[in-house]
């Protein structure tokens, strides 16, 4: 499944070692862009978030897998996202002028790329 949602807030992440190992997860607040808005929990497990900055108040495609157990005889569900990028795409942290060739011929003369770290 698929959503597109403006994310609200970033819960601190939980990490533990469990019998297969350590374990890293992160849970976002997302809110979803309805005509009646849905606010969701959803859980990023281990390196599912490797290379992607999250940044409260922009537009994330997320997607994910709805999971039910019971334990006790109480029912849980987890939202599991297996894949977050930003809304903008690829290009959200390349500078304008290197999108735009026809602004500037040799986009590393301004030194704009070295301005901050590639990552």
């Amino acid at each position: 499944m698929q959503l597109k949602a403006k994310l609200l807030e970033i819960l601190p992440l939980q990490t533990g070692k469990g019998k297969n190992g350590e374990w890293k997860k992160q849970d976002i607040v997302v809110e979803t862009q309805e005509k009646y808005p849905k606010k969701v929990c959803v859980s990023i497990w281990g390196d599912k978030l490797d290379g992607v900055i999250l940044k409260p108040q922009e537009l994330y495609e997320i997607s994910f897998d709805i999971e039910s157990r019971e334990f006790n005889g109480r029912w849980y569900t987890d939202v599991k996202a297996w894949k977050i990028t930003p809304e903008n795409g690829a290009n959200e942290d390349v500078p304008p002028d290197y999108l735009d060739s026809s602004l500037n011929d040799d986009p590393f003369a301004s030194g704009a790329f070295f301005d901050e770290p590639p990552f």
